[in-house]
C-alpha cells in the first residue's frame, strides 16, 4: 500500500514535465535535512516552476489516495499545492512538525494556507495540530475554511464534538455546502441537530430560506414533536426544501415520521432510489 508521501510524489512528478529533475533534486535535499530556508524557497518557487493548474486527479490517483489515508481526497487540489504538501512531508527538519507548520501558516498568503490545510490528513503527529486547525476554521476566507471542512478527513478523525458542531454551523453561515464534509453522517449528533434547528428558526424568522442540506443532520435525531414540526414546516414549503425534509423524515426513528411522508411523491422517489442526498444536491 503506498504512503501519502509516495502518492503525492507520483502525482507531482507526473505533472512536473520539464521541471521533474528540479523537483526530484529539491525533494532529495529536503529529505537529507536541508535547512528550513531551503524549504521556504521551494514553497515559494513551486507555483512559478510547476504552475497553479488544478491537479484534476485520475481515478487511479483517487483510489491510491483513499488507500493511503481513508477519506483523503485530492479533488480540488492544485499542482503547486500538492508540491508544497509533499515538500513538508519529506523535509527532515530539526524542529517538531507543528512548530514548522505554525510558522508557515503565520506568513502564508491565501493560496499557501489552502495548500497547508489541505495537507492536514497526511501530516505527522496530527494531535499537535489542533490549534492550527482551529485557526483555519476561524478564517474569514471561505476557501481557507473549506480547505479544512471539505474533502478532508482530519475534522472527522480529530475534532471533538464542540469543534465539529461549530464547523458545520459555520459552513451554513458562510454558504458552504455540507455534502463535501467527510464524515457528515457518522459525526452527526443530537446537540448538532438542536443547533441546526435553532439556526433554521432564525432563518425563518428573518424571512430567509433554509438550505435543504441542513435537515440531513437533523433527521436521525428527530424524535420529538418539536423536531417533527420543524420538518413538517419544511415539507410544506415544497421544492428542494421539501425533498430535504422528506429525506430527514425517512431517516428518523420515530414511527410518525414515516407517516408524515406517506403518499407523497418524495416518499415514492426515496423508495425507488431516485431521491437521496446526492441526487438532491445535483438537482
Amino acid at each position: 500500500m503506498p504512503s501519502a508521501t509516495e502518492v503525492l510524489r507520483d502525482v507531482v512528478l507526473s505533472r512536473a514535465g520539464d521541471e521533474s529533475e528540479w523537483v526530484t533534486a529539491q525533494l532529495a535535499a529536503l529529505g537529507q535535512g536541508a535547512p528550513e530556508r531551503d524549504l521556504h524557497i521551494f514553497l515559494g518557487l513551486a507555483p512559478r516552476r510547476l504552475g497553479k493548474a488544478d491537479l484534476d486527479p485520475t481515478e487511479d490517483e483517487r483510489t491510491a489516495a483513499e488507500a493511503a489515508r481513508p477519506g483523503w481526497s485530492l479533488d480540488g487540489w492544485s499542482v503547486d499545492g500538492a508540491a508544497r504538501v509533499l515538500a513538508l512531508l519529506v523535509h527532515a527538519g530539526q524542529r517538531p512538525f507543528a512548530e514548522r507548520f505554525k510558522d508557515l501558516r503565520r506568513t502564508a498568503d491565501a493560496a499557501e494556507m489552502i495548500a497547508l490545510y489541505r495537507g492536514l490528513p497526511v501530516y505527522p503527529e496530527p494531535e499537535t495540530l489542533h490549534f492550527e486547525a482551529g485557526e483555519g476554521l476561524r478564517s474569514n476566507l471561505k476557501p481557507v475554511f473549506e480547505a479544512i471542512a471539505h474533502h478532508n478527513p482530519f475534522p472527522r478523525d480529530h475534532f471533538d464534538e464542540h469543534r465539529w458542531n461549530h464547523m458545520i454551523l459555520k459552513a451554513l453561515f458562510v454558504g458552504s455546502r455540507l455534502s463535501p464534509v467527510v464524515g457528515l453522517d457518522e459525526r452527526a449528533n443530537p446537540e448538532l441537530a438542536r443547533i441546526l434547528r435553532e439556526f433554521a428558526h432564525e432563518r425563518w424568522a428573518a424571512g430567509r430560506p433554509v438550505t435543504p442540506e441542513l435537515w440531513r443532520c437533523v433527521g436521525p435525531f428527530a424524535t420529538d414533536g418539536a423536531a417533527l414540526a420543524d420538518l413538517e414546516r419544511a415539507l410544506s414549503e415544497g421544492g428542494a426544501g421539501a425533498k430535504g425534509a422528506a429525506l430527514a423524515l425517512a431517516a428518523s426513528p420515530a414511527p410518525e415520521a414515516r407517516r408524515m411522508i406517506e403518499g407523497r411523491p418524495e416518499a415514492d422517489d426515496i423508495a425507488a432510489g431516485r431521491l437521496d442526498w446526492t441526487t438532491l444536491e445535483a438537482a
